[in-house]
């Protein structure tokens, strides 16, 4: 039996070229989404402020996601523990674990972030966006949670681990 193997472009983003979107102290870079990748993986560059809050404790049913640290430290909840990675270190979360991200309360963060298998990122990155900007309603983001596979829930430990930071 012979195994087709199914062949794709490669995929080149120049950073001219990619859409930003937020604003300090909270930028995410949009590399390549699933349209582009055919599926394999979607990607994304987030920048944060110095203690800067990044995502709510969620998680996703069907992708592992990814976080490479291109520099400063980066506070994430997994499952019920709380870890700090650093400029260099590579953390893996796998589907159906609640997790979330800030940066340390000492530094920013820089990280690459990677879906696999892909997900349509870029609109929930846009949508973010304009709830921030109050052009779309914190309902608007929960009632996207399937679209997006990013499912909001309560997190005792990240909420205690806020307060202490406060």
């Amino acid at each position: 039996m012979t195994q087709r193997i199914e062949t794709r472009d490669p995929v080149l983003v120049r950073a001219a070229e990619a859409e930003t979107v937020g604003a300090a102290p909270t930028l995410v870079t949009l590399l390549a989404d699933v349209s582009t990748t055919g599926g394999v993986m979607s990607s994304a560059r987030t920048q944060l402020g110095v203690g800067a809050d990044g995502a709510a404790p969620h998680y996703h049913t069907g992708s592992s996601e990814m976080f490479f640290m291109l520099g400063g430290k980066l506070e994430v909840l997994v499952g019920e523990e709380i870890v700090t990675v650093s400029e260099g270190d590579m953390l893996v979360v796998p589907p159906l674990t609640t997790h979330a991200f800030r940066a340390a309360a000492d530094s920013p963060a820089d990280v690459l972030i990677v879906f696999v298998p892909g997900v349509e990122r870029f609109d929930y990155f846009r949508l973010l966006e304009k709830v921030g900007h109050g052009a779309a309603t914190v309902q608007d983001l929960l009632d996207s949670q399937e679209k997006f596979d990013n499912h909001f829930v309560e997190s005792p430990v990240w909420t205690e681990s806020a307060k202490s930071r406060q």
